[in-house]
């Protein structure tokens, strides 16, 4: 008799084996779960940012507010502030500034911040930049600047501006107008290591390449354009604020502020001039202090201005001798011409005119001071020349 079969083997199309019951929606829903949370992550970054973006907001319009109340006014125009998802930008059409002493104007203004380092702020500025001051004004245009700051919570860390092709003239002075270019111009500060707590001090380091100032060629003997290199310290800086120039000035004066001078080097063409020293103000309120200089080419610029002034009260012969002592105590000792030539514009040579190879080397000059409105070079005082108060 046949035996009955099983028409099944295993379990049947409609079971399942316990092992792998409901992994299938498991899996499903792990593939998706990368995704939710990066969506939700997303949100909660915008939430943040557009937080962050109204703070922000409120800050710019509460200091604006102060700086109102103040007497000191600032317009950003179409001020907007963007930069989603990872930095703020802040945006001015133009941005000005008035105060009872002073306005200006510049724009385009753009300040940006990341997100992730909002105490560095990287500000850039289309020209014209055009500042009023009393009877002065000023018309400043530039191909690119740009400065930065980097804040910390106790003051700043460093603050820098870059600029090129700077191109300006100042009006209401006297002589009027002053125009001035620069190829290239570089500003640093920072605070000084170990004296800023005490003293309050700040580095400076200030670049300028390709400087023209066309009124003073004819003192400095040519239209060579100039590269000046100052490194310097000023004490008694951490109080500055934005309130009036003289203000300013005198608070700084009152508490005893220097600007001590590590290194100044210019030089314009074959002239070279090196200085160090420490200058002030005085009760006067003008440039004081003194400074050890040293100079190439330029003695035939500094001693005229004592010689002409001093020997034209003595005339004739006076003149001539007081030119030779004052040029051989500067270190440019005026050339006798030798037998057979005559004196300049006779076919002689005058004090300079031997050419020499390379450049001309350093010499010291006496110690030059600036004390009671006067500048003094060793036991000469320039004629002619009077230090006005600054404010």
């Amino acid at each position: 008799m046949p035996m009955d079969r099983p028409t099944n083997v295993g379990p049947t199309s409609g079971t399942t084996p316990s092992g792998g019951a409901g992994r299938g929606p498991g899996l499903r829903l792990g593939l998706f779960a990368p995704f939710v949370l990066l969506l939700l992550l997303a949100l909660a970054w915008t939430a943040g940012w557009f937080w962050l973006r109204g703070k922000a907001e409120a800050e710019i319009d509460g200091w604006f507010a102060r700086e109102a109340q103040a007497g000191r006014q600032w317009t950003c125009a179409d001020r907007s502030l963007t930069g989603f998802p990872f930095r703020f930008e802040l945006r001015c059409a133009s941005l000005s500034f008035a105060r009872s002493d002073v306005r200006f104007t510049v724009g385009p203004v753009v300040a940006v911040a990341q997100v992730y380092q909002p105490r560095h702020v990287i500000l850039e500025a289309t020209g014209p930049f055009r500042v009023q001051q009393g009877g002065l004004e000023a018309d400043v245009t530039w191909s690119d600047l740009e400065a930065s700051l980097h804040v910390t919570g106790d003051g700043f860390q460093r603050a820098s501006l870059v600029v090129d092709g700077l191109k300006g003239s100042v009006t209401g002075a006297d002589p009027s107008p002053i125009d001035f270019t620069a190829g290239h111009l570089e500003l640093h500060a920072r605070p000084t290591p170990g004296r800023f707590t005490t003293d309050g001090a700040v580095d400076l380091s200030l670049r300028v390449m390709r400087v023209g100032l066309p009124m003073l060629d004819p003192v400095l003997g040519g239209p060579e354009p100039a590269d000046i290199a100052l490194d310097a310290t000023v004490t008694r800086a951490a109080g500055f604020r934005t309130r009036t120039l003289a203000q300013e000035l005198e608070r700084w004066r009152e508490a005893g502020g220097t600007v001590e001078i590590t290194s100044l080097a210019a030089e314009k063409g074959s002239r070279r001039l090196r200085a160090q020293g420490v200058l002030a103000l005085d009760d006067q309120h003008r440039p004081t202090g003194q400074l050890d200089v040293r100079t190439a080419g330029l003695e035939q610029v500094i001693a005229p201005l004592i010689s002409e002034q001093i020997g034209a009260r003595l005339g004739g012969d006076g003149a001539a001798l007081i030119g030779n002592i004052v040029g051989q105590f500067l270190g440019g000792r005026r050339k006798e011409p030798a037998q057979g030539q005559g004196a300049p514009g006779q076919g002689g040579s005058g004090p300079g005119a031997q050419d020499r190879p390379g450049e001309p080397p350093l010499k010291v000059l006496p110690t030059v001071r600036l004390t009671g409105g006067r500048v003094v070079v060793g036991p000469f005082a320039v004629p002619s020349v009077r230090l006005q108060p600054l404010y």
